[in-house]
């Protein structure tokens, strides 16, 4: 009885068709190979990766929008046995277009990452042309809310930002105003007199002096002291004073 079946079993055999068992064992051989292959890092996770950690940088992450670049498909690079590291390249800045580097320790393997980065926040806009030298107030600005490429930082948010701010050039309405369109205010003129003001260990000394430069807030000027004829320098604090060491 065995032997008939046995008979049988080759006949089956025998009687398929040779394509169908060459096609079933490419599938077994396929399978093999799968698994004794090196499982790989998926493309998505190491975007995802550099995404989260642009993502942390940002000072207001719910207005910004951070869009990794799509990674070239014959990327083969081993699955991370630790969690994926993720850099900015040393001395790299945020920017509307950045790259970063995202590393796997075990096994050792870096990739760089593009990343495409936008915010939307409230931002100064100009009511009104401006000429160059224009010390800007509320009546001159409007909030708007904008789409801006990079993280935001250089614009303008707020009316205290215009403060101690003079227009660099003449600019047109409609403006967006950004840090970059500023300098500093003058506030010190060369020829006018202020009081030179040193002061340490408890001691303050007050003297008559004559600025020989123009100044802003917080920049080194040089000042005659009227009192002992020498030329000084020092800080200026205010449009009246001016701190020297003693």
């Amino acid at each position: 009885m065995n032997k008939m079946t046995d008979n049988r079993r080759a006949r089956a055999l025998s009687s398929k068709p040779a394509s169908v068992i060459c096609a079933a064992l490419g599938l077994l051989l396929s399978a093999v190979l799968q698994a004794q292959a090196p499982s790989l890092e998926s493309p998505s996770v190491i975007r995802e990766a550099a995404r989260n950690y642009v993502q942390g940088l940002l000072k207001d992450s719910g207005t910004s929008t951070v869009s990794p670049g799509i990674l070239d498909n014959r990327l083969r690079l081993a699955h991370c046995e630790v969690p994926l590291g993720a850099a900015l390249p040393a001395g790299a800045n945020m920017q509307a277009r950045v790259t970063v580097r995202v590393s796997c320790a075990q096994p050792r393997w870096s990739i760089f990452v593009p990343l495409l980065v936008e915010t939307r926040t409230a931002v100064l806009v100009l009511k009104h042309p401006v000429d160059r030298g224009a010390l800007l107030g509320l009546d001159d600005v409007t909030l708007e809310s904008r789409n801006l490429a990079g993280a935001g930082l250089a614009y303008l948010t707020a009316p205290a930002d215009l403060n101690g701010r003079v227009v660099r050039r003449a600019l047109p309405a409609g403006t967006t105003l950004t840090v970059d369109m500023f300098v500093a205010e003058t506030i010190v003129h060369r020829g006018q007199e202020v009081t030179l003001l040193a002061g340490g260990g408890g001691i303050e000394v007050r003297a008559a002096g004559r600025a020989t430069m123009d100044g802003a807030a917080g920049t080194r000027i040089q000042v005659l002291n009227l009192s002992s004829n020498r030329m000084v320098e020092g800080v200026v604090e205010s449009a009246e004073v001016v701190r020297v060491g003693l």
